[in-house]
């Protein structure tokens, strides 16, 4: 993982937001090759959902949400995990996620400088493995002493009091980092809250927005209007990509869990007893779609939410997990969602909500079914998916390790890289040139005449190009006039090359990269 996010940065995938400032955690900012990747996988997931389908339209709902879209979907009222604090290093943990743990605890019932000028008497403890591990212990608890009494005092200062060991089981009450002790968990609000208009009150609540939390919602707001303005019939889905915003707790793992994020979803819409077979469809789809960009599909986990760990509203869910380098962890949620969310807000709107159906003449609330996937966690698992380091062994026996991102060509940020041999070479520039020019209407494409060619085909295996177009001596005819004309066509996986005629090239391009 550590050498993902080191070319991620080297090659202008992905920048830590607002680096020269140290940082905003849980924030990252996508460098030109990494916009392009994210570009393309988003405008892949639309054809396959929305431009090929006449079934699922599409909107961009506003990211600023009302209070009472929250408040009827129950997000103001519940949404939010448990949070707990080391009361030593006041890092902030998701009480649900702290491992239990056994071992020797340590507990004191206060602390003193040695000189006697500063006393405390505040109950810590502190878990280690074993009894063996006293020393340890004793340090990390007369370095949250220390803290208490000042920043100027030292741990070596303090002596410890009331000092007393036994066993600990499956406590979660300690931080598995360093082993001191948690606060009691709380609740914390997920959802970033704003307040709306010049002369806002805060507490005013219809002056009170949220950023939203989901791209969901904006979706059930606006279902009947687009039943009503596309004339669509169940069952139809709407389809939308956007920001979304949760303030968690505690980022990590790179990109995979940040406070903005972007998603891939669907609403889509249907009889009550259309929800459970319209689940497992989608299930295919979805996987196939993983495959199309890079994921294959025997490399994602799926896991059928048991009944006790689906959201209360939900009669089927599968999570699409994907192995990354810091374990298994979700792609994609598909859920059947039933009538939760329509129902929520026809009650807390006032408004009808049901859908007309001609031919049977009855009323009903759609019921749901969901396929909501992480767009910034799928740019991830497909850079992980496509690293690689290949050890290669020249003519001479010299060896040496080739990094290589195998997009598969739809996805890679740069379609086809243009070099021509030499930079002196005015005839050559000319050529090469004009094909970028050629090219550039269609594709995403990258002249380059810096270096040797072995070294500029290097730098392109690190972004992941697929192909790269050489214009030699060949192209002028200047060694084979059969040749003239022609360019030569490096790729990427295999490093195999071959000859295309320059007038052929879109075409050839174009059937390899869509």
């Amino acid at each position: 993982m550590e050498k993902i996010v080191s070319l991620c940065k080297r090659r202008g995938f992905i920048f830590q937001a607002a680096e020269i400032y140290g940082g905003l955690n849980g924030c990252w900012d996508y460098g030109p090759m990494g916009v392009e990747l994210k570009r393309n996988l988003k405008e892949y997931w639309w054809r396959k959902t929305v431009q090929e389908r006449d079934d699922v339209v599409g909107m961009d709902g506003s990211i600023l949400t009302h209070n009472s879209v929250l408040v009827a979907s129950g997000h103001v009222g519940g949404f939010s995990d448990p949070m707990c604090d080391c009361l030593l290093t006041k890092e902030r943990l998701r009480a649900d996620q702290v491992p239990a743990q056994s071992g020797m605890g340590f507990f004191y019932t206060g602390a003193a400088k040695k000189d006697g000028s500063w006393n405390m008497e505040k109950e810590y403890s502190v878990l280690v493995e074993t009894e063996k591990q006293a020393d340890k212990a004793r340090k990390t608890a007369a370095q949250y002493y220390a803290q208490l009494a000042g920043k100027d005092v030292s741990h070596k200062e303090i002596e410890l009091q009331g000092e007393r060991m036994e066993p600990v089981t499956d406590s979660t009450m300690y931080n598995p980092a360093n082993g001191s002790l948690l606060t009691e968990a709380r609740e914390f609000n997920l959802m970033f809250k704003t307040t709306i208009g010049a002369t806002s009150d805060e507490n005013d609540p219809n002056a009170t927005g949220w950023l939203r939390p989901e791209t969901a919602q904006s979706i059930f707001c606006q279902y009947k209007n687009i039943l009503d303005s596309s004339r669509v019939k169940l069952p139809f889905g709407i389809a939308q990509i956007g920001k979304s915003f949760r303030n968690e707790i505690n980022p990590r793992n790179f990109t995979f869990r940040s406070r903005e994020f972007e998603q891939m979803e669907i609403e889509y819409f249907c009889r009550p007893e259309d929800g459970l077979r319209l689940v497992d469809e989608w299930l295919e789809k979805r996987l196939s779609f993983y495959d199309e960009v890079g994921v294959p599909r025997e490399h994602i986990h799926i896991l059928d939410v048991p009944d006790d760990e689906r959201a209360f509203y939900s009669k089927k869910t599968y999570d699409l997990e994907y192995e990354f380098p810091f374990g298994i962890q979700e792609l994609e949620g598909i859920a059947y969602r039933t009538d939760y969310d329509l129902t929520c807000h026809q009650k807390g709107s006032g408004r009808p909500l049901e859908y007309f159906d001609e031919e049977t003449r009855e009323k009903f609330i759609p019921h749901v079914v969901e396929p909501s996937a992480g767009c910034d966690r799928t740019v991830l698992a497909i850079i992980c998916e496509a690293y690689d380091e290949e050890e290669l062994v020249d003519d001479k026996g010299k060896k040496d390790v080739r990094t290589v991102l195998r997009f598969v060509p739809r996805i890679a940020p740069i379609k086809a890289a243009i070099f021509p041999l030499l930079k002196k070479n005015e005839e050559q520039v000319r050529i090469a040139r004009e094909i970028e020019k050629t090219l550039q209407p269609w594709m995403t494409v990258f002249y380059d005449e810096a270096g040797a060619v072995g070294r500029r085909y290097r730098r392109q295996d690190e972004v992941g190009t697929p192909f790269c177009i050489t214009v030699d001596f060949e192209t002028l005819g200047e060694n084979d006039p059969s040749l003239k004309d022609t360019v030569t066509i490096r790729h990427r996986d295999s490093m195999e090359q071959e000859r295309v005629a320059v007038k052929d090239l879109l075409h050839w391009l174009i059937a390899r990269v869509r």
